[in-house]
């Protein structure tokens, strides 16, 4: 078995038995009731499908960065990368082109007054709330650094198509394929933090949690954002980051500190960390009990075990609805990724599937990022039509015609239809 596929079986492990212990109430959920949660929860899936927001950027944007029409698309208080805007743009997405995820306003925070705190019964001593341990930025800074290649990607992205191809009904923020992005992070390894700290032997979880507003869903204050982690991943792979592609974090992304897991979904790279609590008992929080789970006719009742591998996905770097010339040569261009694997091979139709093509792969494939791909394509019948594109994982996952829907139209895995005209 590959490292990723032996983590992924001990992740999947994991949260098999937290989501028996918090069934069973032998898990804390941090802030909210077992009651409380499923009483949100059951207001939250009878929701209605929230409308796509305008694209243009409003005067009093929660994004603190221009939000140009010809790069994204404005969603409340969130942004879509174009996939058009990436073209030719390189394995890292420019900082400036990244899409955003906030749950309410970017914060504007300072890094001179910034302090990461860390407490819990899972460090040595026990320190509680009041007494933590704490690291300044400079602090963070001056640890040994590490920098690597790592996609970040919302665990909604591809929600719309769960109603535009399936015509399935689905809440949240109405993503078509532009909630993903690369970048080049530099940061400290958690573990070295977490030991620096005084990591106990008894430790399970860590919670970080972030310094932006607390977020009020269905009138009911949830509090800042919040999600366990498994010590095990915890002390694996997981960063605190503090430069996204040679610059300091922009405030959007997490300045001047933020998390960053990769291979999970976007919900756990927590954003402006300002606390870790590290637990020696299993830890919930609102963040992997009614959000960020699969509920629906083909999951368990209490809902599927809390998200974290991303599923394999593929975009074209092409404006929905791309005009071509018959016999006009082309060549098409997009990219592929996975959270289980690196990406193994890319499959493309230019005949709506009637028939598919290898791409050629621009990047050695890795895990934890994505892999560049093209195909020449000479249009050859006018009228409309669909380009698809399909990939296949190491780990043996090929994407599908159809997504297996759930109610938050979560991790969307199946090929998507992208529509163009040839004239």
């Amino acid at each position: 078995m590959s490292a990723a596929g032996s983590a992924a079986h001990h992740e999947t492990a994991y949260d098999r038995r937290r989501l028996r212990q918090w069934l069973a109430g032998e898990a804390r959920a941090d802030g909210v009731t077992r009651r409380r949660l499923l009483t949100l929860l059951a207001a939250t899936t009878a929701a209605t499908t929230l409308p796509t927001a305008p694209s243009a950027r409003a005067a009093d944007s929660p994004i603190v960065k221009p939000l140009p029409p010809e790069w994204f698309t404005q969603r409340g208080t969130n942004a879509e990368t174009r996939w058009e805007a990436l073209r030719g743009t390189g394995p890292h997405t420019p900082n400036e082109l990244f899409f955003v995820r906030n749950h309410t306003a970017t914060p504007v925070l300072d890094a001179a007054d910034w302090r990461l705190r860390l407490w819990g019964d899972g460090l040595r001593g026990a320190p509680g709330e009041d007494t933590p341990v704490e690291f300044g930025y400079d602090d963070l800074r001056a640890l040994p650094s590490v920098t690597r290649s790592v996609l970040v990607e919302c665990a909604g992205n591809g929600r719309s198509f769960y109603t535009t191809q399936q015509g399935e009904t689905v809440t949240g923020t109405a993503w078509t394929l532009g909630a993903v992005g690369v970048a080049r992070w530099r940061g400290v390894r958690l573990a070295d933090v977490l030991r620096r700290a005084g990591l106990s032997p008894h430790a399970v979880d860590v919670q970080p949690r972030g310094l932006d507003a607390a977020y009020v869903s269905g009138g009911e204050n949830l509090g800042r954002v919040r999600r366990p982690l498994p010590l095990a991943k915890a002390l694996d792979d997981v960063l605190l980051a503090y430069e996204m592609n040679g610059e300091p974090l922009p405030y959007d992304h997490g300045y001047p500190v933020r998390v960053l897991v990769p291979s999970w979904v976007g919900i756990a790279s927590i954003k402006w960390v300002g606390d870790i609590e590290v637990s020696a008992q299993p830890l919930y929080s609102p963040w992997n009990t009614m959000f960020y789970r699969l509920f629906g006719s083909a999951y368990p009742e209490e809902g599927s075990a809390p998200l974290t591998r991303q599923t394999p996905k593929s975009a074209f770097e092409l404006a929905s609805g791309a005009r071509f010339t018959v016999g006009d040569g082309q060549v098409l261009h997009g990219r592929s990724w996975s959270g289980a694997g690196a990406v193994a091979r890319v499959d493309v139709s230019t005949d709506d599937g009637a028939s598919w093509r290898p791409a050629r792969l621009h990047d050695r494939p890795r895990a934890d990022t994505w892999t560049r791909w093209s195909l020449p394509w000479t249009p050859e019948t006018p009228g409309a039509t669909h380009l698809l594109a399909r990939a296949t994982d190491t780990a043996g996952h090929t994407q599908p015609v159809t997504a297996v829907p759930n109610t938050q139209g979560y991790l969307f895995d199946a090929v998507v239809r992208h529509p163009v005209t040839v004239a």
